[in-house]
């Protein structure tokens, strides 16, 4: 079982405050370090100092690690122009040796981007279909051809389809809880499938959903991987569990509902419930991002007896 840590940066952190929470995270053991793609704060929250780019972010990140993955849950789509997506993931590969996983979405929070003046579209799943194929098809166009798409959304002609990735394959993350599209899509294109904040009986349901597409697919069930993305609050004792959960404005019981809540013996087994179903992989939303001594608690009593 994988712990990756991610992070919300929207509702407030400077590029610093990632930095030394990324350094945590590959100090201490974790897979992964993961931000989401988000340009205004949601909740009660200031947002103070102001929004930090993803992609922005992961290239400081790139050259400021050595070891763990770097990636989005989830990029939106609506954000960037495919061509342009695919050359800033490319570069931030090359900036990490070759580290980077790309989560996308199709973008959903409609009033960042009326905060920034980025254009809301009506139809929004089928422009993700269509940044799927130009930036997988140009990362996976050989070196000297060119790369052409006519779709409806986006028309590319003789694209030189440069930079290429470090990695032969960047890893594709998909998610959500849509009940058909969203599993076809991501058999066509994940290699990894993502359920995002989702109690253990819907999520075991997403997952069995996506493992019925991957099948019709003709892909074999090991090509794709499992994951959660859940809240995580863990203490060594209940005082403790409570007083993290108060700190980002939270109630135990309802992060236990959906999340992993709990004494590291109970957020263990609460993993393992996870497990059964097939997911390999959690995303560990931290939201006090000052709080290194909550990270330092899984990794030792947590991630320790994970294996």
């Amino acid at each position: 079982m994988e712990l990756r840590i991610f992070t919300e940066p929207q509702q407030g952190a400077s590029y610093d405050t990632l930095l030394a929470v990324a350094k945590a995270t590959e100090d201490l053991g974790f897979d992964a370090f993961f931000r989401s793609d988000h340009y205004l704060v949601m909740g009660d929250s200031d947002g103070l100092p102001g929004p930090t780019d993803a992609w922005v972010t992961l290239a400081g990140l790139a050259r400021e690690t050595s070891r763990i993955k770097l990636g989005t849950l989830m990029t939106a789509a609506t954000f960037r122009l495919p061509g342009v997506l695919a050359i800033q993931v490319a570069q931030v590969d090359q900036m990490s040796g070759g580290r980077v996983e790309f989560g996308i979405g199709a973008g959903w929070y409609e009033a960042e981007h009326t905060a920034y003046g980025i254009p809301f579209p009506a139809e929004k799943f089928g422009r993700l279909e269509e940044q799927l194929a130009v930036v997988t098809g140009l990362w996976s166009t050989p070196v000297g051809r060119t790369f052409d798409f006519d779709g409806t959304y986006y028309q590319l002609k003789d694209s030189p389809a440069l930079p290429k990735p470090t990695q032969t394959k960047v890893p594709v993350i998909i998610g959500g809880m849509g009940a058909k599209r969203t599993p076809e899509l991501a058999a066509r294109y994940a290699d990894e499938f993502n359920v995002p904040f989702a109690p253990l009986a819907k999520s075991t349901e997403q997952i069995g959903r996506v493992k019925e597409a991957v099948a019709a697919a003709g892909r074999a069930a090991d090509e794709m991987v499992y994951s959660n993305a859940v809240v995580a609050v863990v203490g060594k004792d209940d005082a403790e569990v409570a007083r993290r959960a108060a700190a980002i404005g939270r109630d135990v019981d309802e992060v236990k509902a959906d999340g992993l809540a709990g004494t590291p013996a109970e957020v263990v087994d609460r993993i393992g419930q996870y497990a059964e179903q097939g997911s390999s992989r959690f995303y560990l939303q931290i939201l006090d991002l000052s709080d290194l001594d909550h990270l330092e608690l899984i990794a030792s009593q947590v991630q320790a007896q994970l294996g």
